[in-house]
């Protein structure tokens, strides 16, 4: 997997970024917000427009530059709810993972803000964690499942009773994975 990192803490960016291309992994890291929406335009436009190698051009997944962002919640300069705004606004089908110590509120953003549901990992957590999330493709499935019904209660004005439903359905999904 090609792999997109925004960690402004470059001891645990390494961490990750050795962790991963032990795994064969290719890691891209980055240390705020501003730097990592650089390297993803870059790339996006690469892909999009078909400069990037043959292997990213072969890729049959929406023409995302990186199959995984991992972005900390909060960074100097842009934090990585402004970048997956962002992000999101040019390409609706990346899969972003938010490393975040503030989950119910990176939650309740991801609904409010994005429209979208995004992937959450509470921080701290181990690298065998983070391994075990970005490879878990059967999540990320249910989750995109997720972000279609959120066009369709978007559309008929939510009510509690919806939003609630969809806070349980969110919490099943976290109790599928393995720790």
């Amino acid at each position: 997997m090609n792999i997109l990192i925004a960690e402004d803490e470059r001891d645990i960016a390494l961490l990750y970024k050795e962790a991963l291309e032990a795994r064969k992994h290719k890691v891209t890291i980055t240390h705020n917000g501003e730097e990592c929406l650089k390297k993803y335009h870059d790339v996006y436009h690469n892909v999009k427009f078909g400069r990037a190698s043959s292997q990213s051009r072969n890729r049959s997944d929406n023409d995302c530059p990186f199959e995984v962002l991992v972005l900390d919640y909060r960074m100097p300069q842009i934090d990585g709810f402004e970048v997956a705004k962002e992000i999101l606004a040019v390409n609706s089908h990346q899969r972003i993972i938010f490393a975040s110590a503030h989950v119910k509120e990176t939650l309740e953003d991801s609904i409010k803000q994005l429209k979208q549901v995004v992937e959450l990992m509470q921080k701290p957590f181990t690298i065998k964690e983070l391994i075990d999330t970005i490879e878990d493709k059967e999540v990320y499935t249910e989750l995109q499942k997720l972000n279609v019904d959120l066009d369709i209660v978007r559309a008929s004005k939510p009510t509690h009773e919806q939003i609630m439903d969809l806070l349980e359905r969110l919490r099943k999904i976290e109790k599928m994975r393995t720790f």
